[in-house]
């Protein structure tokens, strides 16, 4: 019941708003900005027609993307919900096939499910003009811009920086920072991180990992974090947001709730993690929380299970208690949530694209990652929507918040 009314209050306060800036907007230009705000050039891979773009203010950007939103179908506000991997626009080669260029197809998937972003990997790119020239294709094909997303963390997971070819700066490992560098040069790194991938036409980092590493048999994260100190990796993560958002590219804290105490490996099968609520406050939780307010853009969702807190085996990125009630209303992140890749064995050996993408949007993700069949994900949250299982306020508020980003960015 109060979870309800909650709802509805942030839901008032938020039209309330919106109709109150669209007033006070009206009076003046948009152009009558902050001189530091970043630009997107006009000959950036993000921009198709050559015209240079400001990046909105939050409040701004509200307005612009409530208004964007009048002119959208059902079947694009569904599309938004979705990021996905090349092989899942263009599924003739497999689900790990090398695409270095746009293909037709993926242009056709692109039109016909509307997908809110792509995700490129390390096979994915080959050199700078290369990925430059496959990031203008797609951008190109989409009636409405596209997030570019990449796991850029630096350390051992840098699919852009770990190619010489692509003549981007290579960092140490996390841990390695955590234990010698300070926050100054975690500032610097995720600065440099987002203006080296930005150039290259990429808007979205999937990092930081704040995650705080306590089990030393963690097999998951082990040295992409900053370490086992929480107010340690909460100041590195806070200087890693500030530092890549710097460069209007959104950082994106994961992998909450927490999994950095966990033994297990989603990638490879469900994963449980035997911690408290009072724990998970004391420790886990910290890093996200100093995260948000830095201003991060996303929070990504793991897979993983916390019995203790939902009573349950169901993975958080599919948990109404983990996303909504903490990581919502406890924490007050008001961003863009992301599940975790759900083409990850602790997903598919239990649930098929259908159930995954049903489950995580109806527990409160935004987006869905990587299903392991867009068609069947897509088709069931359409469907969905249409029998009203799935309101369509609720559909709004997450299209809302990632137009929202993408008005913000610069990427509209």
């Amino acid at each position: 019941m109060i979870k309800t009314i909650n709802r509805k209050l942030h839901t008032y306060t938020l039209a309330v708003l919106c109709i109150f800036l669209c007033f006070m907007l009206s009076s003046c230009s948009f152009n009558q900005r902050d001189n530091n705000v970043v630009t997107t050039p006009a000959n950036s891979p993000e921009n198709t027609d050559g015209v240079e773009r400001t990046a909105l203010t939050e409040e701004e950007a509200i307005v612009a993307a409530s208004n964007y939103m009048k002119d959208m179908t059902v079947e694009e506000k569904v599309g938004q919900l979705f990021v996905v991997n090349l092989e899942q626009l263009d599924t003739k080669k497999g689900d790990y096939f090398e695409w270095k260029r746009c293909t037709k197809r993926m242009l056709k998937s692109i039109e016909k499910y509307h997908v809110g972003g792509v995700i490129l990997f390390s096979r994915n790119i080959a050199g700078r003009k290369q990925t430059i020239n496959l990031v203008s294709k797609l951008q190109e094909g989409s009636s409405i811009p596209l997030f570019v997303t990449v796991d850029e963390e630096g350390g051992e997971v840098a699919r852009i920086g770990g190619n010489e070819k692509m003549g981007t700066t290579a960092f140490p490992t996390m841990e390695e920072i955590g234990n010698t560098k300070d926050a100054d040069y975690v500032y610097d790194m995720g600065k440099t991180i987002g203006s080296e991938i930005r150039e290259l036409g990429f808007n979205v980092d999937f990092a930081p990992v704040a995650d705080v590493k306590t089990s030393e048999l963690n097999l998951e994260i082990g040295s992409r974090s900053f370490g086992d100190n929480p107010d340690k990796v909460a100041e590195m993560v806070t200087s890693f947001v500030k530092g890549l958002q710097s460069q209007n590219v959104s950082a994106t804290l994961k992998h909450f709730p927490g999994q950095g105490s966990s033994n297990g490996d989603t990638h490879i099968d469900s994963v449980n993690i035997d911690s408290s609520i009072m724990w998970l406050r004391k420790n886990d939780f910290v890093p996200f929380e100093e995260g948000i307010e830095a201003g991060a853009d996303f929070v990504m969702v793991s897979h993983i299970s916390v019995s203790k807190v939902t009573e349950t085996s169901q993975p958080a990125s599919m948990s109404e208690l983990i996303m909504d009630t903490i990581l919502r209303e406890e924490l007050g992140f008001r961003g863009v949530i992301v599940t975790d890749a759900m083409d990850m064995a602790s997903i598919t050996n239990y649930y098929t694209s259908a159930e995954a993408a049903y489950g995580a949007v109806k527990g409160g993700a935004d987006i869905v990652l990587m299903p392991a069949n867009l068609d069947e994900a897509y088709n069931e949250i359409y469907t969905k929507v249409n029998e009203g299982k799935i309101s369509m306020e609720s559909l709004d508020e997450s299209v809302l918040r990632i137009l929202t980003v993408k008005f913000k960015r610069g990427i509209i």
